[in-house]
């Protein structure tokens, strides 16, 4: 491929991060990439990656400062998010399928974020927290079980896919029965560039018939508590109501896929991370448990930051403006790469160290603010505070083998992960 645009002169970077090679490298490998590109004065250009998709787009701007993340993030005026957020060229109608209101901005957006919030009524926050503490025992019960055999355990199928799963099913009121099939498909829909899940020709109708199990699963679901009103989530959100407006089934469908990939794959992806980080550190699992009340929270932003599960979203430039000095044209795409801002060394003293004692730590692990600041970040720290108290309180002496990761721009994700009971 020419190392030019064919709409412009405008050179290409020459640190290729859009190669499928560039993503089979590990995190750190690629940290060293993103350290040059935060090095350089003002934003990098940047061709676009490969797609499974027809597409007439020409490139797109890297934001990797912190700085710069926080700022075009906070501006949805001059950063929109409805022309699409994906890195990848992908057409807007299958994004907003896939990102609900992640893909509208102000005032469309603020109107279903308050009415999806209203949702969340501090009743139904302690009915989820209550499940999270019980179901987090529980799976370390379990998982404890297994380690007695001698034999090693996938720490990902054991425990990492196994909190999200069990809370966002059993606050949202899905069938027990159905738990497995939701997770996977939300699963496989992160990781559709991973050739363990579809190959290259099988990716696009991979992707649809997953995006079809979840939004299925949500419309059923919403026709279902309007005629039988429950106690769960997806009851509250059919009855919300914001300036006259309610959640057709339709929405409701999308808010299913929105809920069960981004609360499913994201705090699965944390766990991992943040567990193979603390058993590499040892020492900071003691003075975590010293005062897991005081110093627990503190950790969950580390498990947060160094893990960074979502690696980067997109924007579009509404008008001509400019980022850190850099032109940016009306209708550009740039890329937030918070897998970046998350390592700055202008913003994170030893940012490759893993400090469960880090602070401040303004990570941007969760959104860099702005109107799209993630929605689901209680939930989040919920799962992982209570889950890591159970787990780090009971844990024996155990060995970690090198986790196997998905291959994915846009997934920190790890696949499978072996503990062993020493």
């Amino acid at each position: 491929m020419s190392n030019v645009s064919t709409a412009s002169t405008r050179p290409y970077h020459s640190l290729d991060i859009s190669a499928s090679s560039f993503w089979d490298q590990d995190f750190f490998e690629r940290e060293r990439t993103f350290a040059q590109l935060r090095a350089v004065d003002g934003l990098t250009w940047h061709r676009p990656t490969e797609s499974l998709f027809p597409h007439e787009e020409q490139g797109y701007w890297a934001v990797t400062r912190h700085a710069d993340i926080r700022y075009v993030s906070a501006h949805p005026e001059l950063f929109c998010s409805s022309a699409g957020i994906s890195m990848d060229p992908m057409p807007a109608e299958i994004q907003k399928g896939i990102s609900f209101f992640l893909t509208m901005d102000p005032p469309e957006h603020t109107r279903y974020r308050r009415l999806i919030s209203m949702a969340f009524t501090p009743k139904q926050v302690r009915t989820i927290e209550e499940q999270i503490i019980a179901n987090a025992a529980a799976i370390v019960d379990e998982f404890l079980s297994e380690l007695g055999s001698g034999e090693p355990v996938d720490f990902v199928q054991s425990v990492s896919k196994k909190l999200p799963m069990r809370t966002v099913s059993q606050m949202i009121g899905i069938d027990p029965a159905n738990h497995e099939a939701v997770a996977y498909a939300a699963e496989a829909l992160f990781s559709t560039s991973d050739d363990e899940y579809a190959s290259i020709e099988e990716r696009a109708t991979h992707m649809m018939t997953q995006l079809g199990v979840l939004t299925q699963t949500g419309v059923e679901l919403a026709r279902t508590r309007r005629a039988d009103p429950q106690g769960d989530l997806m009851t509250n959100i059919v009855q919300a109501e914001v300036d006259g407006h309610r959640l057709t089934d339709d929405e409701a469908g999308s808010f299913m896929v929105l809920l069960a990939s981004a609360g499913n794959d994201t705090t699965k992806q944390a766990t991992s991370h943040a567990f193979k980080a603390l058993t590499d550190n040892p020492e900071q699992i003691s003075w975590l448990l010293d005062d897991w009340d005081e110093r627990g929270p503190e950790a969950v932003d580390e498990f947060v930051r160094w893990s960074t599960p979502v690696i980067e979203f997109a924007r579009h430039a509404v008008v001509d403006t400019e980022v850190s000095g850099t032109p940016i044209k009306a209708g550009e795409k740039l890329v937030l790469f918070y897998c970046s801002g998350n390592f700055d060394a202008d913003v994170f003293a030893r940012p490759l160290e893993f400090d469960v004692g880090r602070t401040p730590n303004p990570h941007v692990g969760f959104g860099g603010g702005g109107p799209h600041f993630c929605l689901g970040k209680q939930l989040a720290v919920l799962e992982l505070k209570h889950l890591f108290r159970e787990l780090l309180s009971r844990l024996p002496k155990v060995e970690v083998s090198d986790p196997e990761y998905v291959h994915s721009d846009f997934v920190h994700g790890i696949k499978r992960m072996s503990v062993r009971r020493l």
